[in-house]
Formats: structure tokens, sequence, C-alpha cells
């Protein structure tokens, strides 16, 4: 953020020239941000970054729309579209963090060209692409890397979840002709997520992927069973149990979407599935269970007390995860500056190509650009 700040007052063709006023919003969650305050100082390693990771659960994070805007229930997002109805912006950009994987943009409406543009930065910054990102599996593809955020829709809150099946605050300004892209970047990248060739064996790692999920969900269900009754009066526990509730109802289903055997495909199958997208399923596994177990041990810590016996087996099953992304999966540590640098060139690749073509939606854009950190995700991005 403070990049693209420095830049813009810097270079008169991102401003004057291009007759375009830069909006920048540090942090839409503050309060995410705040709870993640455990690792932010480093040093960065997926244990420490693990046991301290807080994201709301799904419907106290502010990008969402569950209720339509009208129903908006958060001061931070009713004023987020506050923003957004006011200013009107011609590009909004939202700035995201990928624990483990590859950098990769979200979009409403296609800038022809941003795949190439990405596709160079990348290279040059050492950023491994997500050619098969988990978030985007049911959605079009605009290029290598490049994704089409689907027009929201009606539906329950696991597919809200996992499938983004909801209105938000990226869809919110598309009537004002509001183009959005969501810019992902990796914090520990995997090179396995940039391999488009096709498998050689997919439904064995479905059934890795799947089963692996199946246990690791069953082992965190037995873990939240035995401490839930110690979390009264424990500050801040709704806070973090919300969380885990989502993930561990999500899990199952999503292990059931992946395995090939479970014949539940019918109805929503996967799509062709290259090998950089079987990389990202089992990433996504992965986190989902990493996230869980986290969370998990800060209840535990955040009770002062143990009489489950849980610490010592939550410390086992994080250490052994997070070696799998380490030895397993190859996750290697982004410096925060290159992090940083990739968002920032993909922001201004976005913004030049915004500028070259009609606007999307019905009303009148503004000369102007929206710029915001998402907090908990985002929270490790400004350098």
């Amino acid at each position: 953020m403070l990049r693209l700040a420095e830049r813009a007052l810097a270079d008169p063709r991102l401003t004057e020239a291009a007759d375009a006023t830069w909006n920048l919003l540090l942090c839409l969650d503050p309060d995410g941000s705040r709870r993640n305050e455990g690792w932010l100082s480093g040093p960065y390693t997926l244990g420490r970054y693990f046991r301290n990771f807080f994201r709301p659960g799904f419907l106290e994070q502010p990008e969402w729309l569950p209720d339509g805007a009208a129903g908006a229930a958060l001061p931070e997002t009713r004023a987020l579209l506050d923003v957004q109805d006011e200013l009107r912006p011609f590009l909004q950009c939202s700035l995201h963090g990928v624990d483990v994987g590859g950098g990769f943009v979200e979009l409403t409406h296609d800038l022809p060209g941003l795949d190439r543009r990405l596709a160079r930065i990348a290279a040059r910054l050492g950023i491994p692409r997500e050619l098969g990102a988990y978030d985007a599996l049911y959605w079009p593809g605009l290029g290598p890397a490049v994704y089409l955020i689907p027009p929201p829709r009606r539906a329950g809150l696991a597919a809200a979840i996992t499938e983004a099946a909801v209105e938000s605050t990226w869809f919110h300004p598309h009537r004002h002709g509001t183009v959005t892209a969501v810019v992902e970047a990796p914090m520990w990248g995997v090179a396995a997520v940039s391999d488009g060739s096709p498998p050689a064996d997919r439904d064995a790692v479905l059934r890795s992927v799947s089963r692996a999920l199946r246990r690791d969900t069953a082992l965190l269900r037995q873990v939240l069973t035995r401490i839930r009754p110690h979390l009264a009066g424990v500050p801040d526990a709704a806070r973090l149990l919300a969380p885990v509730d989502d993930y561990l109802l999500v899990c199952p289903g999503l292990a059931d979407a992946w395995d090939p055997d479970t014949g539940d495909g019918a109805a929503h199958p996967l799509p062709l599935l290259s090998s950089a997208h079987l990389a990202a399923l089992r990433i996504s596994g992965r986190r989902l269970a990493l996230r869980t177990a986290g969370l998990l041990h800060q209840l535990v810590r955040a009770a002062g007390r143990d009489p489950a016996g849980a610490l010592p087996e939550l410390d086992l099953l994080i250490d052994e995860w997070c070696a799998d992304y380490r030895d397993g999966c190859g996750a290697r540590w982004i410096p925060v500056a290159r992090q940083a640098e990739y968002q920032a060139r993909v922001v201004l690749s976005a913004f030049e190509l915004a500028g070259r073509h009609p606007r999307a939606g019905s009303g009148p854009a503004e000369p102007g650009v929206g710029v915001r950190g998402g907090g908990a995700d985002a929270a490790g991005m400004t350098p």
C-alpha cells in the first residue's frame, strides 16, 4: 500500500496525466489485523504463523454481504459500501495474502492482457503463479492465474464459504461501472501450483487429499469436543470458535466433492484438473486443518489451563502438517518486500489496463482508483 502511494505521488502519469485519483484504505478489518499481531513481527515460520493466525468467522468478514447491501451489519462493511457509492471508482483493488501457494488475480470484469503482465511480474520477482487456484476452482479462467468472479447467487452457508456464492463488496460497485481486482500474493511459495501439465494419476491424488481431510477433520473434532466444556468465561472464545465451526462445517463436504469414489461429484462435477489444481487442493485441505488446529491452540492458551491435555497433541499436529507444507510441498518463504512489490506491480498493471477498456456495469464510473488491504488475510502484506 505504501509503495503504491509513493509511486502515485512520484509519477504524474498515474494521477494528473491519467485524470485519476488514488484512494487508499489501509485496512478493511483492523480488528482482524490486530488479532494477527502474534506472528506479524516474525520470525516468519509456518508454525508461528498458524499458531497465531486469525480470520473471523464467515459472518464477521467485512467483505461479504450474505444479507445484501441493505442488510450489512458490520460497521466496517457499511463504511466501505458508503465509500464505494460516494467515489464510484473505475477500478477497485483488494489486496490479499495467500499463506501457502502462488499468486493470482480474481476479476469482476475481464482486463485483457493482465494475464501476460502477471506472468512477467511473477517471473521477475520469483513468485509462482497459481494456475489452478482452489478459490476459483469452479470459476471461468481469463488466462493463466487470472479468474473471473461469477455474479453472486443465493446458496447455503457452506457454498458461501467455499465458493463465494454470496453478494460481496467486490460486486457491489459493479453498478457504478467499477472493475474489482482481488490481488492474491503468497507468503510461502510452492512451485507445484504453477505446473499446468496433465496429472499422472488424478484419482489417486484426489483420494489421498480427501482421505487426509477426513482424517484431520475427525481428529480436530475430537480435540474440540474435549476442550469446549472448559472454554466458559474465556475472553473472546466465541470469536475464535466461529471460524473453527466454519471450517469443520465445510470440510466433510469438500472431502466428498474431491473424492472420485463418493459419487458426490455428479451434481457439481470437478472441472478438468491439471497438476496445478491437484497441488492447490492438497494445500487447501491442509490449510483448513492447520487453521483449525491453530485456532484451537489459541483457545487453550487463552484459557490459561489445559485440563483436556490438548495442547501437546495440537503442537504435534501443527508441527507435522507444517512439515508437510515445507518438505512435502516445498513451501518456501517469500520476503515481505517481494510480496509487496508483486502486489504493487499487479495493481499498476490493472490500473493501466482498466483505463483502456470500456467500463463494466450500467452506471458512470468516476476517474478514481480504490485500493484496500483486507485485514486478516492481508495483514502481512505492507512492508
